[in-house]
């Protein structure tokens, strides 16, 4: 990784923590797909856009019907428990 993207990654990692009001450090609990049968979601505010079979790195269970994800564009935000599988 170069340094560039390094601070890239950084400042994303700074934005989540200020918009989430996610304190800590970031930690990977573990990884889940999105069901393939699922509908695709735009996603839009703290909303993470949805693709089906996509995996999501699982930052925080947060509450019953959601879950704090990350994608593989590094774009944080939340994902209904719903329409999540244990890989």
């Amino acid at each position: 990784m170069t340094l560039k993207e390094c601070k890239k990654e950084e400042k994303a990692d700074r934005e989540f923590q200020k918009k989430f009001k996610f304190e800590g450090s970031i930690n990977i609990l573990t990884q889940m797909m999105v069901d393939p049968a699922a509908t695709e979601k735009r996603g839009g505010g703290k909303n993470l856009p949805l693709r089906r079979g996509e995996i999501l790195d699982v930052i925080q269970f947060t509450n019953q019907d959601q879950i704090l994800c990350r994608n593989s564009q590094r774009r944080y935000g939340y994902v209904p428990r719903a329409v999540m599988l244990h890989l």
